[in-house]
Protein backbone atom coordinates (compact mmCIF):
# COMPACT_ATOMS: atom_id res chain seq x y z
CA UNK A 1 0.00 0.00 0.00
CA UNK A 2 2.36 2.51 1.03
CA UNK A 3 4.23 2.08 -2.67
CA UNK A 4 1.00 2.80 -4.28
CA UNK A 5 1.12 6.36 -1.86
CA UNK A 6 4.40 6.56 -3.40
CA UNK A 7 2.92 6.22 -6.99
CA UNK A 8 0.48 8.45 -6.04
CA UNK A 9 1.89 11.52 -4.53
CA UNK A 10 4.63 11.62 -7.43
CA UNK A 11 1.33 11.38 -10.11
CA UNK A 12 0.07 14.59 -8.29
CA UNK A 13 3.26 16.24 -7.97
CA UNK A 14 3.88 16.00 -11.66
CA UNK A 15 0.40 17.21 -11.89
CA UNK A 16 1.37 20.20 -9.83
CA UNK A 17 4.19 21.10 -12.75
CA UNK A 18 2.25 21.17 -15.42
CA UNK A 19 -1.06 22.44 -14.43
CA UNK A 20 -1.21 24.09 -11.06
CA UNK A 21 -5.23 24.85 -11.26
CA UNK A 22 -5.47 21.50 -11.72
CA UNK A 23 -4.21 20.35 -8.66
CA UNK A 24 -5.28 23.16 -7.00
CA UNK A 25 -8.86 21.20 -7.91
CA UNK A 26 -7.63 18.17 -6.00
CA UNK A 27 -8.15 18.86 -2.32
CA UNK A 28 -5.25 16.56 0.17
CA UNK A 29 -2.71 16.55 -3.43
CA UNK A 30 -0.13 18.27 -1.33
CA UNK A 31 -0.90 16.06 1.61
CA UNK A 32 -0.45 12.81 -0.37
CA UNK A 33 2.83 13.67 -2.05
CA UNK A 34 3.92 15.14 1.49
CA UNK A 35 3.06 11.79 2.59
CA UNK A 36 5.20 10.27 -0.13
CA UNK A 37 8.40 11.94 0.84
CA UNK A 38 8.19 10.89 4.18
CA UNK A 39 7.86 7.50 2.39
CA UNK A 40 10.55 7.63 -0.04
CA UNK A 41 13.00 9.57 1.96
CA UNK A 42 12.08 8.35 5.09
CA UNK A 43 12.00 11.15 7.24
CA UNK A 44 10.84 10.07 10.15
CA UNK A 45 9.42 6.69 11.17
CA UNK A 46 5.58 6.57 9.98
CA UNK A 47 2.75 5.66 12.01
CA UNK A 48 0.61 3.10 10.69
CA UNK A 49 -2.68 4.81 11.25
CA UNK A 50 -1.51 7.41 8.95
CA UNK A 51 -1.23 5.62 6.07
CA UNK A 52 -4.14 3.95 6.96
CA UNK A 53 -6.43 7.25 7.81
CA UNK A 54 -4.81 8.13 4.28
CA UNK A 55 -6.22 4.99 2.35
CA UNK A 56 -9.37 4.97 4.22
CA UNK A 57 -10.39 8.38 4.17
CA UNK A 58 -8.16 10.63 2.33
CA UNK A 59 -7.88 8.56 -0.41
CA UNK A 60 -11.88 7.88 -1.38
CA UNK A 61 -12.18 12.09 -0.91
CA UNK A 62 -9.10 12.24 -3.79
CA UNK A 63 -10.33 9.40 -5.78
CA UNK A 64 -13.50 11.45 -6.03
CA UNK A 65 -12.24 14.79 -6.53
CA UNK A 66 -10.20 12.95 -9.86
CA UNK A 67 -13.22 11.34 -11.11
CA UNK A 68 -15.37 14.54 -11.16
CA UNK A 69 -12.46 16.89 -12.43
CA UNK A 70 -12.06 14.03 -15.40
CA UNK A 71 -15.29 14.12 -16.13
CA UNK A 72 -15.53 17.81 -17.05
CA UNK A 73 -12.45 17.10 -19.29
CA UNK A 74 -12.57 16.60 -22.55
CA UNK A 75 -9.49 16.28 -25.26
CA UNK A 76 -10.36 16.91 -28.59
CA UNK A 77 -14.11 17.08 -28.10
CA UNK A 78 -13.59 13.58 -26.53
CA UNK A 79 -14.69 12.78 -23.53
CA UNK A 80 -11.48 11.39 -21.30
CA UNK A 81 -14.24 8.73 -19.33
Amino acid sequence: MERQFEIIGEALSQLGKISPVLLARLPGARNAFGLRNVLIHGYAPLDSGIVWRAATEDLPRLRSAIDNLLSGLAIDDVRIR
